[in-house]
């Protein structure tokens, strides 16, 4: 009977490849950084979306709900007026509160952060279930490697898309202030 070699077998023997670049980016880490990295990436999202939350509340909405107006003063002369809208804080319609230019930018561009955050979330939590994927979905009718590029694009583009209506909107109502 001849010995084993790598090609006669399901998976791969440690050492085997050491010399060849892994397919996967993500594999270039060692795995406990690698998956502290994910973690600590999970964690920054998780508290980016509680800072929101909290300040959504404190302000009762946030800059890219609410508007940018001209607003008549009493001498006749026109001023800008910012405000935020909190739809179903206080009723169905929202309420509108007058904030600092500051306030609405910081605002408008933590909302746009959450999108960032929550899309790194998801990659991270892809990347830390690569291997139980990888693994499970052998043989099928999509392999586990495609599920997870394919998935990783959508979240990618998903969220370009998002980023680009949002960067659109903010764009277009800081040139009416």
């Amino acid at each position: 009977m001849e010995p084993a070699t790598d090609s006669m077998l399901d998976f791969e023997l440690p050492g085997s490849r050491a010399t060849a670049q892994p397919l996967c980016p993500v594999d270039r880490l060692p795995r406990r950084r690698r998956n502290r990295i994910c973690v600590g990436i999970i964690i920054a999202g998780a508290v980016n979306f509680a800072i929101y939350t909290v300040s959504y509340a404190a302000l009762g909405g946030d800059a890219h709900n609410g508007e940018v107006k001209q607003i008549a003063a009493e001498d006749g002369s026109q001023r800008t007026a910012y405000f935020v809208r909190g739809h179903f804080i206080h009723s169905l319609s929202g309420k509108e509160t007058e904030v600092s230019r500051g306030l609405w930018v910081y605002s408008y561009l933590h909302s746009m952060s959450v999108f960032l955050t929550s899309a790194a979330m998801i990659i991270s939590m892809l990347v830390l279930a690569r291997p139980d994927i990888l693994a499970t979905m052998r043989g099928g009718w999509i392999s586990g490697q495609t599920l997870v590029s394919a998935f990783g694009t959508l979240v990618i583009l998903l969220t370009s898309a998002a980023l680009f209506v949002f960067a659109w909107d903010f764009v277009r109502q800081l040139r009416l202030g």
